[in-house]
């Protein structure tokens, strides 16, 4: 079994009891529990073979966004990440095209369409939504939210470390996890809010009406006001490999670790540096799954360096200016090659490198979902944006995003609000990009106990300064994007700083104790027994480097941290301000391994998943003259479940390569559903319980 038993952040609460079957094999699921998370409990990782050429299939997304999780369920054919196990129920593998089931409803047997009236329809229930409905509520206006998860949340509920941002503003210092439950509670407690959950948007029409899928099946919404806040969808990167089984994105994998906590690799790869990446490789390491480093092309890391720091100092190496180059395996991800780039992103002859890995998660970027957004205006309806599917930026913007846009809707109903000038100048601050990095400039007194904070780069965040019993903590500069610093000289080393700050950049130092050894005392948000008093550490400083073999003193863990665990360092005192944390990972598991160099054909490269469209079928029509995108149908790219979702971005960047104007490209003509439906749903077709 590959499920987690135990996490430093999260409750494992309930048993697999819910029996089902695949492929006649018995086998138990959670409660709620979609199939690809409990198939992956059972460490089943291929759901069928394509019709096409056989290839392997897996998940990718795990977000209902394109259908690498295809299985028969019941003999229907189904999105694996998308559907909960039902007691018996029995699912096989997708090997080929699927047989349609017969349907046994009589012909000609309809029921009436519903139609649900509403002033406001928000389509997404994640951070934007959820605020957006809150601001909303107070002005005694009828809102709907539906989202396609069984809770509401969005990412929030993948997200175990806390945020960042501002405490007054968007709960700064409190973890993801538990910012959804509170929002949550704060919804049902307006009667005016209702929310339809395991529900799809997935048209909207000429009439103003926008069509949904439920449990129930097909109904109308008719708003008097739009809202998408639908969120995002993982960018897709093209490589040699880049299909296999095992190649996913950092949603999928955060879905399976901290939403249904279900371990799904043993050694994990990275590819791309922004926060998603660094956070999904500190993710990892909590539950429990070596990472054997993390590669991003750029000269540095996109995402904040408190991120790169914490992974880099529990052993995880990370290279810039590095790309992967191919994954290999027969089945599923047995290797992974990066290979390092030049300023140009042009390949180095010589500096392959290839590490032994089961996973390789790709995090390089999101696209907005904001397909309904766009046919809303097409079709003239009072329709608004807010969070990712507005511009892709951190959840604490999607916050602020949603309230924004609540009080926008609630002036065009005519209700006296405003919005405040000074919302949209911090929000900004929060969806931009890290500021200037500045050198740690550490003044320390001989004596006594004091904090060193290694908060060196602008982001916006300010927890810190609001825990300090003694209010010497303070920013400097800008009062949301500034550098804090420490001021004055009555720190009691009550600890509270190191435990509250998102970024664990706060250490302790305790020179009090007579002698030539003093303390350090640092954050740490794995598993309690992984660290026991009295055992010798490697101590390292901001960036991971060796600084001093340190033995564990103390490990407290009080209700007041909030579940990060506070260990006491016992070192030379001279070593003491230079430590910020000690490894936990061996070395050895990110040595590279010497195998005979994998076939790393590009032109082979698949771009569209779907329906397994290599490169050089592309590029030949490329070369021809081909700049309608819809050309391209002709190989059937585009034409998959994903609706051209996954491959329109690869296929653009083909087109760059081959010194194409994008100017001169007309892209995928989008389909009138955004998602799949079935024809007797639309058609108002009566169920066998009808």
């Amino acid at each position: 079994m590959y499920r987690i038993e135990s996490h430093p952040i999260l409750e494992v609460e309930g048993e697999a009891k819910i029996p089902f079957y695949f492929n006649g094999r018995r086998l138990l699921a959670k409660e709620e529990e979609v199939i690809s998370s409990a198939l992956f409990a059972y460490g089943i990782k291929v759901f069928g073979h394509h019709s096409k050429d056989g290839s392997p299939q897996g998940i990718f997304c795990a977000n209902g966004q394109c259908a690498q999780c295809l299985v028969i369920a019941d003999g229907v054919p189904v999105k694996g990440c998308m559907i909960q196990v039902r007691e018996g129920m029995r699912v096989t593998t997708c090997d080929g095209i699927p047989e349609l089931p017969a349907s046994d409803v009589p012909p000609g047997e309809f029921k009436p369409i519903r139609i649900i009236d509403t002033d406001v329809l928000i389509i997404g229930g994640g951070p934007a939504g959820i605020t957006a409905a809150l601001e909303l509520a107070p002005h005694d206006i009828d809102i709907l939210i539906v989202d396609d998860k069984h809770r509401l949340g969005g990412k929030l509920v993948l997200q175990t470390h806390s945020f960042f941002g501002t405490v007054a503003d968007c709960f700064a210092g409190t973890r993801g996890i538990d910012i959804a439950t509170k929002l949550d509670s704060e919804i049902e407690e307006h009667s005016n809010i209702r929310v339809m959950l395991n529900t799809t948007a997935v048209a909207c029409y000429q009439d103003k009406k926008i069509g949904v899928v439920d449990d129930a099946g097909y109904l109308l919404i008719n708003p008097k006001k739009l809202l998408i806040a639908a969120g995002a969808r993982e960018k897709a990167l093209s490589f040699p490999g880049c299909d296999l089984p095992g190649v996913y994105g950092a949603g999928a994998f955060q879905t399976l670790v901290n939403r249904d906590l279900v371990r799904p690799s043993q050694k994990l790869f990275i590819v791309g540096g922004g926060n998603v990446g660094l956070i999904a490789a500190y993710h990892a390491i909590q539950a429990g799954i070596g990472v054997v480093g993390l590669v991003e092309a750029l000269p540095q890391v996109g995402g904040y360096k408190v991120h790169q720091d914490k992974i880099k100092r529990l052993g995880v190496p990370v290279w810039t200016s590095h790309t992967v180059k191919c994954a290999y395996g027969k089945d599923r991800v047995e290797s992974v090659t990066v290979v390092q780039v030049d300023k140009n992103f042009s390949e180095i002859p010589g500096t392959e490198k290839t590490f032994e890995a089961d996973t390789l998660l790709v995090a390089v970027g999101l696209n907005p979902v904001n397909e309904l957004f766009d046919q809303a205006k097409k079709f003239g309806m009072d329709v608004y944006c807010a969070g990712d599917a507005l511009e892709i930026a951190e959840a604490s913007a999607a916050i602020f995003s949603g309230k924004i846009a609540g009080r926008q809707i609630a002036q065009s109903l005519g209700k006296e609000v405003s919005v405040p000038a000074e919302w949209q100048r911090r929000w900004e601050i929060l969806k931009s990009k890290p500021g200037e990095t500045y050198s740690l400039e550490i003044k320390t007194p001989e004596s006594g106990v004091f904090p060193i904070i290694r908060c060196v780069q602008e982001i916006p965040c300010d927890p810190c300064i609001y825990i300090c019993p003694k209010e010497m903590i303070k920013i400097k500069g800008d009062p949301i994007f500034g550098l804090p610093e420490v001021v004055g000289d009555e720190c009691t080393g009550c600890t509270l700083c190191v435990a509250v700050c998102p970024g664990l950049a706060i250490t302790m130092v305790d020179l009090r104790e007579e002698g030539s050894d003093g303390l350090v005392i640092v954050p740490f948000e794995l598993l309690e027994f992984e660290i026991n008093v009295g055992e010798q550490v490697d101590a390292v400083d901001m960036d991971g480097n060796f600084v001093t073999k340190a033995k564990v003193e103390k490990i407290a863990k009080r209700k007041a941290y909030d579940r990060t665990i506070l260990v006491t360092l016992r070192m030379p005192k001279d070593k003491t301000t230079l430590v910020t944390g000690f490894r936990v990972q061996d070395p050895k598991l990110s040595e590279p391994i010497h195998l005979p160099s994998p076939s790393c054909v590009d032109d082979e490269t698949i771009i569209c998943r779907c329906e397994r469209v290599m490169a050089k079928e592309i590029r030949e029509l490329i070369r021809q003259g081909v700049r309608d995108m819809n050309q391209l149908k002709v190989l059937r790219c585009g034409m998959g479940a994903c609706g051209g979702k996954t491959c329109q971005s690869l296929i653009m960047r083909l087109f760059q390569q081959e010194d194409v104007d994008l100017c001169e490209v007309i892209p995928f003509t989008q389909r009138p559903l955004v998602a799949e439906v079935k024809v007797g749903m639309l058609a108002g077709e009566k169920s066998e319980d009808e």
